[in-house]
């Protein structure tokens, strides 16, 4: 049995990050490595979880009409198959855990000034989306992601919106695709990967965890949306981010 408390948990953060349309799987990734789970095993579940919650956000956007004139495919169709070939690709767990510990300190840095500046970008210039940068983004992030173990949302967003991308309607929209989109593409790389050298069994106690951010995402979307400030939910979540980034690297730098 898993703790009652990680159940709750990632359900409260499903609910906070669907009420301002984000996936929260640098958040569920944090808890897992608190959980003690093997460090390996935790992109499976993070990206199992975060494709819950994005795949209803992604299904949203479309009805809106958010993915028209966004560029989104050409992005797509190279991060698809670079993060199913990144969670194929073997990684031992101190490069894991380095890559790991980097990457959400780079999310805790991204979500910390955002929620400090709340800064909004421009409409996009379409002459800024050349044929060359689509591929390199897509592939590039995708093949990271997928060897990570997350959807790759955190490091899309702040790239779209250095290059003007588009709105910064559009560009959640289309980072809310891209997440659901790698993470199962990662989330089939892993699988694959891992089940030769991992007893993928000991995951089978986690499955609670599913209809929690399930649940937690229909909460959010159906009641709470708006209600939480984006900028508090962004400084809370960089936080715990942070402490769990700092933790893993001291890890692998011998201080703990």
């Amino acid at each position: 049995m898993i703790p009652v408390w990680l159940v709750v948990t990632f359900l409260v953060t499903a609910v906070l990050y669907s009420s301002v349309g984000f996936g929260g799987g640098s958040t569920y990734t944090a808890l897992l490595v608190f959980s003690g789970l093997q460090i390996s095993l935790v992109p499976i579940v993070s990206l199992a979880c975060n494709l819950t919650v994005t795949s209803t956000g992604t299904w949203k956007a479309q009805r809106a009409g958010l993915y028209k004139d966004s560029d989104v495919w050409p992005i797509l169709v190279f991060s698809v198959p670079a993060a199913f070939l990144g969670g194929l690709t073997p990684i031992n767990d101190e490069n894991l855990i380095l890559l790991l510990g980097m990457s959400l300190l780079f999310a805790s840095a991204h979500l910390g000034w955002n929620a400090m500046t709340g800064a909004a970008m421009g409409h996009g210039d379409p002459s800024l989306r050349s044929r060359w940068i689509a591929p390199l983004i897509g592939a590039g992030i995708g093949y990271l992601s997928g060897l990570v173990g997350i959807g790759g949302g955190i490091f899309l967003a702040p790239v779209l919106h250095v290059l003007n991308w588009n709105s910064p309607r559009k560009i959640a929209a289309l980072a809310t695709a891209y997440i659901a989109a790698n993470s199962i593409a990662g989330l089939a790389g892993k699988t694959i990967q891992l089940a030769a050298s991992s007893d993928l069994s000991i995951l089978i106690p986690f499955w609670p965890l599913i209809p929690a951010v399930l649940i937690g995402s229909w909460i959010g979307h159906r009641f709470m949306l708006g209600l939480f400030p984006e900028r508090l939910v962004k400084g809370v979540t960089a936080v715990l981010i942070l402490i769990v980034a700092v933790r893993l690297l001291m890890r692998v730098f011998g201080g703990s």
